[in-house]
């Protein structure tokens, strides 16, 4: 993996990292304060989904394409 890899990876997974804040501040502001088990859930939704969604959109860094 080279630096080029390695830097749009991170950019990546600082992306997906906003991604997961921008989430949680929405839902505390149209629901107010949730418990920790439901942030974590939250967490691990966008965590997950994010992968598959930028697959899909075509800009998915050429290390995850398999």
């Amino acid at each position: 993996m080279d630096a080029h890899q390695l830097i749009e990876l991170g950019l990546h997974y600082v992306a997906m990292l906003f991604a997961v804040f921008l989430v949680l501040l929405v839902v505390r502001t149209l629901v107010g304060s949730v418990g920790f088990w439901i942030e974590l859930g939250i967490v691990v939704v966008v965590a997950a989904a994010y992968r598959p969604v930028v697959r899909n959109l075509g800009i998915a860094p050429a290390a995850w394409e398999g």
